[in-house]
C-alpha cells in the first residue's frame, strides 16, 4: 500500500505521521501521479496549526502539501494530453502531495522539461507562482529600485530573480551568508536587522520604488517609511499590516491559471534563466525533521521531500 503524510488534529510538528493508505483511483479528469519529489512550504505549517482554520478548514485525517513532480501511473476518463509514463510537475488542490501516489486534476499539471530536476520540479509551484504574483503586483520597471525581504528564502530567492528580469535594480534583504549568492544573481545584498533602513537608503540613494515582503516582521511599515506608495508594496505574510495600510497581498492566487505560470517558470529553469536553490532533500519518512528545519527560517531556497 502507498504511504502518505497524515495528521488527525491541528497542532505542531509532532502531529505529523507517515502511514499506509488506500491506493487512489483516478476519476473523471484526474491523473494518478507517482510522486518523485514534493516541496514543503510555510503556509502548510500554518494550516496544520489551525491558526487559519476559518480560511482553510480541514477534514481529518488530513493530508499535506501542494507541490509535486512525478510520473503518471494512470489517467481517468476524459483526460487528454497526458498518458501513463509522462513526467509531470504540478500541484494538488486537496493538500495531498506529500505522498507516494497522488490524485491530481489534469488542469493542474504541465510536462516536466528534461533539464528540470525532480527536486526543482517538486518544489516549484507554491514558491514560484507566489514569487511571480508578487513581482507582477508591484510592477517593477527598468530604472526603478525594488526591495525584497527574505531574499534568499523559498519565495524570495525566486522573486529577486524574476524582478531582475524586468530590468529593475533589486535590493535583497538577507543574512550575510547569503550575500554572495545574491550578488551572483545581480542583486544588491543588504543585511537585515537594526539599522536596515539606513543601509537600504545607502544602497538606493535615489529612493525605493517598490517593496516585496516575504518575511513579515514590520517590513510593511519599513517600506512606507522609505516612501514607497502603498500600491507598490506587496506582502505575502503580514495580512494585518496589509489591512491596516492598504498594501497588496498578492501571491500565487494572483498569478492566474497555476499550470500556465508553472509551465512558464519551468521553461525559465530549463533554459538556465531561473535558479531554484534546493536547501535540502529529506525522505518522506523524515517529514517532521523537514518541517523542523523549515521553521528555523534560515534555509536558502526550498526544502523537498522524496517519497
Amino acid at each position: 500500500m502507498p504511504k502518505a503524510v497524515r495528521y488527525d488534529e491541528f497542532g505542531g510538528i509532532d502531529v505529523l505521521r507517515v502511514e499506509e493508505v488506500e491506493r487512489p483511483v483516478p476519476g473523471d479528469g484526474q491523473v494518478l501521479v507517482r510522486v518523485k519529489a514534493a516541496g514543503i512550504n510555510p503556509s502548510e505549517a500554518v494550516i496544520r496549526t489551525g491558526a487559519v482554520a476559518e480560511l482553510f478548514p480541514s477534514t481529518f485525517p488530513s493530508g499535506q502539501g501542494s507541490d509535486l513532480a512525478g510520473v503518471i501511473e494512470e489517467v481517468g476518463a476524459g483526460v487528454n494530453g497526458f498518458s501513463p509514463g509522462d513526467e509531470v510537475i504540478g500541484f494538488s488542490d486537496t493538500r495531498a502531495s506529500q505522498a507516494e501516489l497522488v490524485l491530481v486534476e489534469v488542469g493542474n499539471l504541465t510536462g516536466k522539461p528534461e533539464k528540470v530536476s525532480w527536486e526543482v520540479g517538486g518544489g516549484l509551484y507554491v514558491a514560484g507562482t507566489t514569487a511571480w504574483g508578487a513581482v507582477h503586483a508591484v510592477e517593477p520597471k527598468e530604472g526603478e529600485t525594488v526591495v525584497i525581504s527574505g531574499a534568499a528564502g523559498g519565495v524570495g530567492s525566486l522573486a529577486v530573480q524574476l524582478a531582475r528580469r524586468t530590468g529593475a535594480t533589486v535590493i535583497g534583504l538577507a543574512s550575510e551568508n547569503n550575500h554572495e549568492w545574491l550578488k551572483s544573481h545581480g542583486v544588491i545584498p543588504v543585511a537585515y536587522g537594526a539599522g536596515v533602513a539606513d543601509r537600504i537608503t545607502a544602497a538606493a540613494p535615489s529612493g525605493v520604488d517598490a517593496f516585496i515582503d516575504t518575511n513579515g516582521d514590520r517590513y510593511v511599515e519599513l517600506a512606507l517609511a522609505l516612501g514607497v506608495a502603498a500600491e507598490r508594496i506587496d506582502t505575502i505574510v503580514d495580512f494585518a499590516a496589509a489591512q491596516k495600510y492598504g498594501v497588496k497581498t498578492e501571491g500565487g492566487a494572483a498569478a492566474g491559471p497555476g499550470a500556465t505560470v508553472l509551465a512558464e517558470l519551468a521553461d525559465l529553469v530549463a533554459g538556465g534563466a531561473l535558479e531554484v536553490p534546493i536547501a535540502r532533500v529529506y525522505p518522506l519518512a523524515q517529514v517532521r525533521e523537514a518541517y523542523t528545519e523549515l521553521e528555523r527560517r534560515h534555509t536558502r531556497g526550498k526544502i523537498v521531500l522524496r517519497p
